[in-house]
């Protein structure tokens, strides 16, 4: 980038930085996201001391005393909230903001490209919402001071999980804004965009087949995974494909006095290249369990003995898609054996949607497993029979039982002090005071 570039680029991040500190919706978003933290995390440390006992006993407790779980999943939830329903307004008010005002004008002039200008907006908006992530941070020292522990590959998984949805919700309300022709148009099409999401995991999960897979996908399910501490390489590559395509039709309706027709033409471009990569990144398979309690994994040894079946794997499993069994069976094993059987194929069998009317049909319920030309019958749901199932395919012998202590949990049994007073007085009073000073001297 030549000199006078890196000085008009310069010059446009400051421009939009100003145009960030000074608008009331970020404001907002900082103040309300102190109470949202704060009613989170008050809940599930108060939850979590319940739990824990008087005593700090976790005996026969185990993984429901996973900080990750019990805290973190909970807390973070705020940012979730706050992506979904605050974040866009600024996003807006950023993007439509100048081309109300007639700043996009002057941007045009400084000869920047509109990639570059839009990237600009990008970096400015990620930095704002890293400062809207200091509540549940500071939760973070809260815990600490209590003396809770931190298994910090699961935090920071968390962590970039929420950091991801809010680029899924910058390209988003970013696109929009640039193509409606005013912010609440743009308002409503983002929060449509949204509402569709949630129907696509409503459909997903009472249809199954493609529509349960495009659910996974959604930025609910998504940052679900995060929560429970599973980096997917695969979902990291399709939200960062999603929010550049967002800003890259944003860039495209961003070039004033570029025929309607062609920016049409390009926006269809875009979207298809950003389908193929999108598409090409559900090929990854590469995926990492960063929580402490290994709970998306099976156990090393497990992990192991799978890993040396070279043969496909096929289960054919008769249950509904509403059916409890079926959710136990896809989320206690089908999701780990995915993780360690890349020639996995799994098929669902139901005549309805609910399975209510199919419980005395002959075949219901069953689970059978194919593997090497043998197959076998298992109506066992859990992780434990699914692998038992699997072994006496491949005729050996469960896998030994792993030396290393098995996971029982980081229990305490504390009253969340001062949290009340720091998430509901301290941070709205901070960000109201700094938000009276900052626009006074920028104004």
């Amino acid at each position: 980038m030549r000199g006078w570039s890196t000085a008009a680029f310069l010059w446009l991040l400051d421009k939009e930085w100003r145009a960030l500190v000074t608008s009331r919706s970020w404001w907002i978003l900082l103040m309300g996201m102190g109470p949202l933290v704060g009613l989170s995390f008050i809940g599930a440390v108060t939850t979590y001391a319940e739990v824990s006992g008087l005593n700090g006993t976790s005996a026969g407790v185990g993984e429901a005393l996973s900080p990750l779980i019990g805290i973190w999943a909970p807390t973070f939830s705020a940012c979730e909230l706050a992506a979904v329903f605050l974040l866009p307004f600024v996003v807006i008010r950023m993007v439509a903001g100048d081309r109300q005002s007639g700043a996009l004008k002057l941007e045009m002039q400084q000869g920047l490209p509109a990639f570059v200008r839009a990237a600009a907006k990008a970096m400015v908006l990620v930095a704002g919402w890293l400062v809207a992530m200091l509540p549940p941070a500071s939760a973070v020292l809260l815990w600490k001071s209590y003396g809770g522990t931190l298994h910090a590959p699961e935090l920071a998984t968390l962590a970039a999980g929420h950091i991801l949805n809010a680029g899924l919700t910058i390209g988003l309300a970013a696109a929009m804004a640039s193509f409606a022709e005013h912010p609440s148009t743009a308002a409503i099409l983002t929060l449509s965009a949204t509402v569709g999401t949630w129907i696509v995991s409503f459909i997903g999960a009472v249809q199954g087949g493609w529509w349960e897979r495009a659910a996974g996908y959604t930025p609910a399910a998504m940052v679900g995974e995060f929560q429970h501490g599973l980096l997917r390489l695969d979902t990291v590559l399709i939200a960062i494909a999603l929010s550049l395509t967002g800003l890259g039709i944003a860039t495209v309706w961003m070039r004033l006095g570029i025929a309607v027709k062609r920016r049409l033409y390009e926006t269809a471009a875009v979207g298809a290249v950003g389908l193929c990569v999108i598409f090409a990144a559900t090929q990854c398979r590469a995926s990492w369990d960063t929580s402490e309690a290994r709970g998306n994994s099976f156990s090393e040894s497990d992990e192991r003995a799978l890993g040396r079946i070279e043969q496909p794997l096929k289960i054919v499993a008769h249950l509904a898609q509403e059916d409890p069994r079926r959710v136990d069976l896809e989320h206690r094993a089908i999701s780990k054996l995915r993780r360690v059987m890349p020639q996995l194929e799994v098929q669902y069998v139901a005549g309805t949607s609910i399975g209510l009317f199919e419980q005395t049909s002959a075949g219901y319920g069953e689970i059978w497993y194919e593997l090497g030309g043998h197959r076998t019958m298992s109506r066992v749901t859990t992780a434990e029979g699914v692998l038992e199932a699997i072994y006496s395919l491949t005729g050996t012998a469960p896998a030994a039982e792993n030396e290393e202590p098995e996971f029982r949990g980081h229990p305490l049994a504390t009253q969340p002090k001062g949290a009340a007073t720091l998430f509901y007085g301290i941070w709205p009073g901070m960000f109201l005071a700094a938000a009276l000073v900052i626009r006074r001297r920028l104004k």
